[in-house]
């Protein structure tokens, strides 16, 4: 059975087919992410642009809970199918897909009801309100929508079906591009159109990752009377799960942290970031897809037991990783006013945003360290040390950096605190890599 699901003699060759997938998903998905900016930013319009950049953490927090339930219950999967629990794998799915549904439900109704007082406490104003509010209430009214794409895309890839859930990415990714400017420019829906479009980009990407899953996946479920798991198994898929969700969640509560120090230098600041921001990620969202692309195989060995195999996986992805990184931010760093003026043309946003640019990708190899080494405790189950980095590198560590940076040194430290967080956050993962798994697996 295991031989069936992954090739274990090829490690490295079993990676990459598992990761770029999920690499190249992410990359797409960044795209239509910068694609409502891109259209957004064409108006010329800074605080409709800067509205839906508040929006942000609101995204981050769909995503975070979506992570419960997704990366939650892919650790968990991957370490059953790695023990050969047939039975629990189709358990686990079921439960995670329904629990998904459910929550988003719950999470809707209030969002909407209380946008105004919770769009002023991340950060709105009077000029940005007006748009926060449109692209907000379809985006948070939709959450169920949200939540579920990150379901069974991470749980397909237990079964290393990362090429169909790539393929579910892509086509919601392009039917977000093909819809926003009609949405945006044609329509004249503004904000409220770019929101409308992203969302029904996660319908065809949710329909599409279902009816795979149903035709292709010999393990994984959405059967009703499967959706039940014990108190342990819970425990286990809201351990790590909350832990992942922390991290999306933290990440939302440092933008939010760091919109409001902005906002006391004027909207265009907090546009500029906003902007500097996605390009960043644009690179990240490669180092992400190679980390999380390889949390089935990591976690396939872990729960086979094969140690050797996955202390060797993981040097070879951490050198690569790393090194990817340093290229991206090299490249990002050099092109950085270019690749702002692709969005905007204000001169004083593009300078803004160039400076701020350069700084987010300063810290980028760091990240990556961070990025691997949490998606390996997330692996193996190990719940503390997954919670303390999640709550690390865009969490406590950035805020109490940020903190301290903005205070010593205003505006330069602000921008600056980023990277300084990622190279505490890299010390305390491999501070905790060493403590967990020992120097003989380094």
């Amino acid at each position: 059975m295991q031989q069936s699901v992954f090739d274990l003699d090829h490690l490295s060759r079993t990676y990459f087919k598992l990761a770029l997938p999920v690499v190249l998903g992410m990359a797409v998905t960044l795209i239509y992410n910068l694609a409502d900016t891109y259209f957004i930013a064409r108006t010329g319009n800074t605080d409709l642009v800067a509205g839906v950049s508040l929006c942000a953490p609101v995204f981050t927090a769909l995503m975070a809970f979506g992570n419960i339930y997704g990366q939650g219950g892919s650790s968990l999967i991957s370490r059953m199918l790695g023990r050969n629990d047939r039975d629990g794998t189709a358990r686990v799915s079921s439960f995670c897909f329904y629990a998904a549904i459910v929550t988003g439900l719950v999470l809707a109704v209030p969002a909407v009801l209380f946008r105004l007082p919770l769009l002023r406490l991340i950060g709105a104003k009077e000029a940005t309100l007006p748009y926060a509010s449109e692209y907000f209430t379809v985006l948070a009214g939709c959450a169920p929508i949200v939540i579920l794409n990150f379901i069974h895309s991470n749980l397909l890839r237990c079964e290393g079906m990362s090429g169909l859930s790539m393929a579910g990415s892509v086509g919601g990714a392009l039917l977000n591009i093909a819809l926003d400017p009609i949405f945006i420019s044609v329509l004249g829906l503004g904000a409220r159109g770019a929101a409308i479009a992203t969302v029904l980009g996660y319908v065809f990407t949710d329909v599409f990752l279902l009816v795979m899953l149903l035709r292709r996946s010999r393990y994984l479920s959405v059967v009703p009377r499967d959706c039940r798991v014990d108190r342990d198994e819970l425990r286990q898929i809201l351990g790590i799960g909350v832990t992942a969700a922390i991290t999306n969640l933290a990440s939302s509560l440092c933008l939010i942290v760091m919109n409001k120090y902005l906002a006391a230098y004027g909207s265009a600041k907090v546009a500029a970031m906003g902007i500097a921001l996605k390009i960043n990620m644009i690179g990240q969202s490669f180092l992400i897809g190679f980390a999380f692309g390889g949390v089935p195989l990591f976690g396939f060995l872990y729960g086979a037991e094969d140690k050797a195999r996955l202390w060797q996986l993981i040097r070879f992805c951490l050198v690569f990783m790393c090194s990817l990184a340093a290229a991206l931010s090299a490249g990002l760093i050099l092109a950085a006013r270019p690749l702002m003026g692709v969005f905007i043309h204000r001169a004083d946003v593009i300078a803004d945003g160039a400076v701020m640019l350069r700084w987010q990708a300063a810290g980028n190899v760091f990240a990556a360290a961070v990025m691997l080494l949490t998606c390996l405790f997330q692996a193996a189950g190990r719940m503390l040390p997954s919670f303390l980095l999640s709550v690390s590198r865009q969490g406590v560590v950035f805020l109490g950096v940020l903190a301290a940076a903005v205070a010593l040194a205003g505006y330069g430290g602000l921008l600056a605190a980023q990277a300084i967080a990622d190279l505490v956050s890299a010390l305390l993962a491999l501070g905790l890599y060493l403590a967990v798994f020992g120097r003989k697996n380094t």
